[in-house]
């Protein structure tokens, strides 16, 4: 049985608690009890969340646990001393310690995140970095796995994150059947970006947002900067200071980002080879694709392919087992 810990402190976020949803949800899959689920706390009895709501919670004490996981909320600057002692006592005994959204500060105050990979909401990334150095933070991930230490993106992401551990103790047929449960995908890549290209752009000028509605339509195309400025209206050395400054990104970077969401989509969906989508999004070549895939994602084209074929397959799995299965081949 795995013993798992949740430490909750005051304001914390409700949305945390959908990982106890997840593992509970598990024993019913396994018809035993594979996890046991204990909350904790500083000080013991209840502590409230942020929307109000009151949980009931036992004082932190020497009990080892397989699994630690530290919740988020609103504040990123609670770590008290007793916390960074259960933290680093949770490290030396635990065999995974993890954290969803702002959950990686009270990580990276304890020094758990030095050296580490990690994330966190896209929101709090800058601030994580800032204040920590020592972490390499990966701000578009949307859960990080980096030894021991897990941490995932904000909301939603906490149930990726509670997915993937189900995954790696049960196995994916038990994973998945928990997601179908939960009514949400088997599980979306660890390296998935957080929010789309476009949304991530936001510029404020029309120039600038004439020029990016013209590239998403016209990915096939080269989109130099010659191109895209006269698109603009302005000269190209213009048009590349007011996208970088608006955008915070080149445009060489966002174009790519613009091309890799177009080819995720596409893999999802498995309509098409490696080589008709790279040539549809303008990557050209598979290679160049996967490329810019790793860099942006931090994962091969073949890896969000294979996620998107076992989503697609999880409704047809369900008809099976009612009985009114109607099989259709899946793309390759």
């Amino acid at each position: 049985m795995h013993r798992i810990g949740f430490v909750v402190f005051p304001n914390f976020y409700m949305m945390g608690f959908a990982a106890i949803t997840a593992f509970e949800l598990a024993n019913l899959v396994l018809e035993e009890t594979a996890y046991e689920v204990t909350v904790l706390s500083e000080t013991g009895g209840p502590v409230s969340a942020s929307a109000g709501i009151r949980v009931e919670s036992q004082r932190f004490d020497d009990s080892v646990f397989d699994t630690v996981i530290f919740a988020s909320g609103i504040d990123t600057d609670l770590a008290s001393p007793a916390l960074l002692a259960f933290i680093r006592h949770a490290l030396e005994t635990s065999r995974r310690v993890a954290a969803p959204c702002t959950g990686a500060f009270v990580l990276a105050e304890a020094g758990a995140l030095d050296g580490r990979r990690a994330t966190t909401h896209w929101r709090f990334a800058d601030d994580l970095k800032r204040r920590f150095p020592k972490v390499a933070v990966e701000e578009d991930q949307i859960f990080i796995v980096d030894g021991s230490v897990w941490t995932s993106a904000g909301m939603a992401a906490t149930l990726d994150m509670a997915l993937a551990m189900i995954e790696k103790d049960h196995g994916k047929d038990v994973s998945r059947t928990v997601a179908r449960k939960l009514v949400v995908y088997h599980q979306r890549a660890g390296g998935q970006s957080q929010f789309s290209a476009l949304l991530e752009l936001e510029p404020k000028s029309d120039r600038i947002q004439k020029a990016i509605d013209y590239a998403n339509s016209h990915l096939r195309n080269a989109l130099s900067v010659e191109e895209l400025a006269e698109v603009a209206n302005l000269s190209p050395r213009q048009f590349s200071r007011a996208f970088t400054a608006e955008t915070g990104q080149s445009p060489a970077k966002a174009i790519e980002h613009l091309r890799v969401e177009a080819a995720r989509l596409m893999l999802e969906q498995g309509r098409h080879s490696m080589d008709v989508i790279a040539n549809e999004v303008g990557f050209c070549d598979r290679d160049r694709m996967r490329r810019a895939f790793v860099r942006t994602l931090g994962q091969p084209p073949q890896a969000v392919r294979r996620v998107g074929r076992e989503s697609r397959a999880a409704p047809e799995l369900r008809a099976d087992s009612d009985g009114t299965s109607s099989s259709s081949a899946l793309d390759t």
